[in-house]
């Protein structure tokens, strides 16, 4: 599809042309080709509605539920103004519902999946910081204030009055907001039923009004027998692509399932001892995988913020905070309704189109489940400090760090379910299936572009694979095989070059990595192209809210 350029395409034409009646009517062609291209993109979007069955829920729960999507709208608010600035000003600048809808999916005028390209006639390309840091500060400047605030997860960076950049935490830079999203909280807690859940919530409140989030991410890590959940604040650091510094707010409303995480949470017992079998060194994985860690699954209910921003995430695995995965390990809650939404919609199709006939069969949905599940357990494995003892991985290898680990997790995840079906977990169970399907999984997650750390982890993981000839491609057909073999050999390989570099440290090493193999090449894209051509959803949107739930209703 012809990349949006609409300043060029307009001006052209009104250089060009010599009759001003001409020049208008072909501006309003070239324009209406624009909108049509715009609502193509919009289109690639599946709309889907956000359900699930809340039937089992009390009264006091639903009522806590409400009020957790309420605070999540305000994350929502947050999330905009960290990644672009004012949103009602920008939205009611656009020309149409179409620009809109598709600056909604994206945050901004930068779409997200391409390369975060501007869409919008005469914005320049997106600040490497967002909007966390000034558009005329640079690096250099940055490294050489001195100011023990400015690498803090939650601050912005601003100028005063005299142009001196100044540091301003996320409770004084959002005060009006974070207070109203505070006191949701503080009332959620009073109604919450369960124990944990009310001490989470209070906690919670509090750690919005402080920026110290460390007792609210140990609360949440003990939480236990709560049926509903919420994950809100700042979290990721993915939209800072200057630093790797500041975290974005986002909000996840959550309803579990409960049988599907008794069934899976047996499978956390087995860290330390995968631990051990990872494909390395013993320096690399002495360190013990926190104990405490938990995995469950839910229905998610409403996405707001950094996780709703392009691509829609399946996964979580949190608290971030590495002293507290040393300590209780971490909770990995997988989303199952949204997993189904683009397995159905999504990787089935595109398995129908590149892979071959023969294998398409493994593509199942139960190995999707099993692949994303093991990723975000994969997270808790490894090395949490380098070798030498000066840091972690994360301050080490800066901004290739979020790339790296998303590779490492990748990775490990597969190498974690053929650990488990050696020891005899899995019952019946076919690496084929995880294999193929995971072969699948990167050409739909690929198509997101190589401009996010997933997409560049998933191109190295491409290129290594058809490096060790993991599989292979039929020039004639242009489907590809898995060769199962090679595809075990090529999963040790790769899990001990990632695992060595975050152990190492070794900051110029991963920098290689990526600027080699993170980026998709001409034969790739002439593949995905395809996919494009059949108009299968590149990812999805969700129409959500309390009315998705019968709140309305009531």
């Amino acid at each position: 599809m012809r990349k949006l350029a609409i300043g060029l395409s307009l001006g052209f034409f009104a250089l060009v042309t010599t009759s001003c009646t001409s020049s208008v009517q072909q501006q309003n062609v070239t324009q209406n080709e624009v909108d049509m291209e715009l609502q193509q993109k919009v289109d690639a979007f599946a709309l889907v509605p956000l359900k699930s069955n809340i039937e089992h829920l009390t009264e006091s729960e639903r009522a806590v539920l409400g009020l957790f999507f309420d605070a999540a709208t305000i994350m929502d608010d947050i999330f905009w103004e960290e990644a672009y600035g004012a949103k009602d000003t920008f939205l009611a600048s656009l020309p149409n519902d179409t620009y809109r809808d598709f600056a909604r999916i994206n945050y901004g005028p930068w779409e997200r999946l391409n390369g975060n390209e501007p869409f919008v006639q005469g914005v320049a390309a997106k600040p490497l910081g967002a909007n966390f840091y000034p558009t005329d500060m640079t690096k250099e400047e940055f490294e050489a204030w001195n100011n023990p605030l400015k690498e803090s997860m939650y601050s912005v960076v601003r100028r005063d009055g005299n142009k001196q950049l100044v540091a301003i935490p996320y409770h004084e830079a959002f005060a009006e907001k974070i207070e109203r999203a505070a006191k949701l909280l503080d009332s959620a807690a009073q109604l919450a039923e369960d124990p944990g859940l009310k001490k989470y919530l209070s906690l919670r409140a509090q750690a919005l009004r402080t920026d110290k989030y460390f007792d609210s991410d140990v609360a949440w890590m003990e939480m236990k027998s709560n049926r509903i959940d919420l994950v809100v604040g700042p979290i990721e650091n993915y939209e800072d692509h200057l630093f790797g510094l500041k975290a974005a707010h986002e909000a996840f409303v959550l309803v579990k399932d409960m049988a599907w995480s008794e069934r899976l949470g047996r499978y956390m017992s087995f860290l330390p001892e995968l631990q051990k079998r990872l494909p390395v060194e013993d320096k690399y994985k002495s360190e013990l995988p926190g104990s405490e860690s938990d995995l469950g699954v839910y229905d998610v209910v409403y996405y707001a913020g950094d996780c709703n921003a392009g691509s829609k995430t399946i996964a979580i695995n949190l608290p971030n905070d590495e002293t507290i995965q040393e300590q209780k390990g971490s909770r990995r809650l997988q989303l199952r309704n949204a997993m189904q939404y683009k397995f159905d919609m999504i990787m089935r199709p595109i398995a129908g189109l590149l892979i071959d006939p023969a294998q398409r069969e493994y593509v199942t949905f139960d190995a999707f489940f099993e692949n994303t599940m093991f990723h975000e357990v994969a997270h808790g494995l490894g090395i949490k400090k380098t070798l030498d003892g000066k840091s972690t991985p994360q301050e080490a290898l800066v901004e290739t760090y979020s790339s790296i680990e998303e590779g490492k997790a990748d990775i490990l995840g597969i190498f974690m379910i053929e650990q488990l079906a050696k020891l005899g977990e899995l019952q019946e169970h076919d690496m084929m299936n995880n294999y193929v399907t995971f072969l699948a999984g990167i050409f739909r997650s690929v198509r997101f572009g190589a401009a996010s750390a997933h997409g560049k982890a998933n191109m190295v993981r491409f290129h290594y694979f058809q490096e060790k000839g993991a599989f292979v491609r039929d020039e004639v057909t242009g489907y590809y095989r898995v060769v199962p073999e090679k595809m075990s050999e090529a999963v040790s390989g790769l899990a001990h070059d990632i695992l060595v570099i975050q152990g190492d440290g070794d900051y110029k090493r991963a920098a290689e990595m990526l600027r080699k193999d993170g980026v998709v090449d001409e034969l790739l894209a002439s593949d995905l192209a395809k996919i494009q051509e059949e108009n299968i959803p590149i990812d999805i949107r969700y129409r959500q809210g309390k009315e998705e739930l019968g709140f309305a209703k009531k």
